[in-house]
């Protein structure tokens, strides 16, 4: 490996960092920069989960200096990730990842339907007891696509939390960084123990990644919700554009 990849990664990483913490998608820049490096596509998503997780435990430790936490929510909806995120870990060592980003490409559709949507109203209290069970239900599906492939799963976590349990943008971010982290920790056990990490490679991507959330965390408490719907909308629309021009 060439020197001059590890500053590469560690500026690419901030871009990543801050997409990942205000929205999703970051996955979508650092993955084709490691496989352009000359990993091959899971040795790139191995890579990139060292780089993940150093991003959320700092983006986790940034809210709670901020006075966000939520720690025993956080972790409820972050353990029902777990199962999932180890299957999906598993089928990414093995399987194509092309199928599960044609079915991205549909979800995104439907998430930024639902994050553009108010909140539920006060009308639906009949409903408020099976909201946070549902949540964590979908929770599982998020962990074996955040296991499998990690691109865009932000895009799936926000919608499920904020209609579902009637959070704002902030809480929706302080909670999403927090149940990344959690499932990632396995996810990544699994591809070190299939020896598809290169540590020095996603350590310096981790550099950016950890200085991007740091910065994403700011913006989201500076400026509020009307941010964080600029950036998941713009993220997402580029993230589609890629999708559909393959």
């Amino acid at each position: 490996m060439e020197l001059w990849y590890f500053p590469l990664l560690a500026v690419a990483g901030i871009a990543v960092g801050f997409l990942n913490v205000m929205a999703g998608g970051g996955s979508l820049i650092s993955l084709p920069i490691l496989i352009f490096l000359g990993l091959d596509p899971a040795m790139a998503n191995g890579t990139n989960r060292v780089a993940i997780l150093v991003q959320n435990i700092t983006a986790v430790s940034s809210f709670r200096s901020q006075g966000y936490s939520e720690m025993r929510h956080s972790l409820s909806l972050a353990l029902c990730t777990v199962p999932g995120a180890v299957a999906g870990a598993f089928a990414a060592v093995a399987v194509d990842p092309i199928l599960f980003k044609r079915i991205l490409g549909a979800v995104l559709v439907a998430a930024v339907v639902l994050i553009l949507r108010k909140g539920p109203s006060s009308a639906d209290e009949d409903r408020s007891v099976r909201r946070p069970v549902l949540a964590h239900l979908a929770m599982v599906g998020v962990g074996f696509w955040g296991g499998f492939l990690q691109a865009g799963v932000g895009f799936l976590i926000m919608p499920i939390l904020f209609q579902l349990l009637r959070l704002d943008l902030i809480r929706v971010n302080m909670h999403k960084v927090f149940i990344v982290g959690i499932y990632t920790i396995p996810a990544l056990l699994v591809f070190a123990l299939e020896g598809k990490v290169w540590w020095l490679g996603g350590l310096a991507l981790a550099v950016g990644n950890a200085a991007g959330a740091w910065l994403a965390t700011r913006v989201t408490i500076t400026h509020g919700e009307r941010a964080i719907r600029v950036v998941f909308v713009a993220a997402v629309i580029a993230m589609g554009v890629k999708l559909i021009l393959g």
